[in-house]
């Protein structure tokens, strides 16, 4: 009898303890090897193929290599193609061309069409499964070519209308079917306006198109109009799901794990990290290079060293905050390349905000302490908290900068604003805030402690 893992415990499957295939995945997943292998073969294949979709790629390449070449021809030729192709994706070229081999001649030939597209672009996540009319069908020779081809359609919830060279001229919701005279025909209900995606398009801008017009599904076509797939929002949830891991990752200062956290060797994690970490730690010697260079100043006023954590973790907070913001809004499509004038206008307005009021609060503590004899700064306490107040408006005016232009400077170069992580920013902030900082209070303290 079929079973499934359960609590660390195999129980068997029946109709009253039947689980998700999504649940039988996640708890199949802690399984490796052989183990993995013989749990996942007792199952159906309509249920395997269910069930191997909610793995993550680590457990199905672990699967793929427990697999007879019968077992995986059997299995590659009856996934979906969209998600077969997902699968070939992450797998090394020597595998693919291998399991490419393993496909009848009609998926063969469809896995080689999906995989000739550019890996960014939207193609790579439809599948050919869909169901496609003509105009001259009736509601009644849609239904019966539904019952025919619909079983292995990735969704129902549209009908594509296409015309003799299969350019798409129309899509149906299947309730304006369900609600129409069974001999209307297909011409009657068209009124050609719908939505589609042209195939090269990248994903980014993808996402966006899928925003915009807040659908389950939306048809692929070629820069002719020839429909050649559709692609469904659970598809895009998972490659949003891989992006903003991945910007989350970049952003800390780190590479991308290409496996989840608790399937990341330590040695992995750790190389991961440590190419961020060993340029950031170069990059922050630049602050001890900038604070030898004011050693002098140092020298004769110890106490504006006192204050030179506080100057430098306020310019690189400012930044880190304006490059989230900045990058979050890419993300969702709120900001382009050409909105950055209008970005900088508002945050030259929100640093000079943010400064004032942070200055102000420096100021004020270097008048509390020296009112209530907490600390003693000395005759020129007044310059002292100048020096301070003014230093932290310009600083923090110059993190909010720096951490909203980075952004687009990036994406200007192609490359991805995700790079300009909180870490880089505050360094690059760090170490200019320093010198700021220095020359305004060698402004208000030249001649008195300087």
């Amino acid at each position: 009898m079929p079973r499934f893992v359960h609590h660390n415990n195999v129980v068997p499957m029946d109709q009253n303890n039947l689980l998700h295939p999504a649940d039988i995945a996640e708890q199949l997943a802690e399984l490796t090897g052989r183990e993995l292998y013989e749990e996942f073969s007792v199952y159906p294949l309509d249920i395997r193929l269910e069930i191997f979709s909610f793995f993550d790629s680590a457990s199905q390449y672990e699967l793929i290599k427990q697999l007879s070449e019968k077992e995986l021809s059997e299995f590659l030729n009856n996934l979906k193609p969209d998600l077969r192709n997902e699968l070939f994706y992450q797998l090394p070229d020597e595998m693919i061309k291998y399991l490419i081999n393993l496909l009848n001649e009609r998926e063969k030939q469809m896995a080689l069409e999906l995989i000739g597209y550019k890996e960014d672009s939207i193609a790579r996540l439809m599948t050919p499964m869909y169901v496609q009319v003509r105009l001259h069908y009736t509601v009644a020779d849609v239904f019966r070519h539904i019952k025919l081809f619909g079983r292995k359609a990735e969704t129902l919830n549209f009908v594509y209308v296409v015309d003799g060279q299969n350019v798409l001229i129309d899509d149906l919701k299947i309730g304006q079917l369900l609600l129409a005279d069974e001999n209307t025909k297909i011409s009657e209900l068209v009124d050609y306006n719908f939505a589609a995606i042209r195939a090269s398009t990248p994903m980014e801008e993808a996402f966006e198109i899928f925003q915009k017009y807040d659908r389950s599904a939306l048809p692929i076509v070629t820069d002719s109009g020839v429909l050649v797939g559709i692609v469904t929002f659970d598809d895009m949830l998972d490659r949003i799901e891989d992006r903003d891991t991945e910007d989350i990752h970049r952003f800390g200062g780190m590479d991308e794990l290409d496996l989840a956290y608790t399937k990341t060797p330590l040695l992995e994690l750790v190389r991961k990290r440590a190419g961020w970490l060993i340029i950031l730690f170069l990059s922050e010697m630049l602050t001890a290079s900038a604070m030898s260079y004011y050693d002098g100043e140092i020298a004769k006023a110890v106490v504006l060293a006192l204050f030179v954590p506080l100057i430098i973790s306020s310019g690189g907070n400012s930044g880190s905050q304006a490059a989230s913001l900045i990058i979050r809004a890419m993300a969702l499509g709120e900001l382009k390349l050409k909105d950055w004038w209008y970005v900088m206008k508002r945050e030259i307005s929100s640093g000079i905000i943010l400064g004032a009021i942070l200055g102000s609060i420096g100021f004020i503590r270097i008048l509390l302490w020296q009112q209530l004899g907490i600390y003693d700064y000395g005759e020129y306490w007044f310059y002292i908290g100048l020096s301070v107040s003014i230093s932290l408006l310009f600083i923090v005016l110059w993190g909010t900068l720096s951490g909203s232009f980075i952004p687009f400077i990036l994406r200007r170069l192609g490359m991805d604003p995700a790079t300009a992580s909180a870490p880089f920013v505050a360094t690059l902030v760090d170490v200019s805030g320093l010198i700021i900082y220095f020359s305004i209070a060698a402004f208000f303290l030249s001649g008195k402690l300087l």
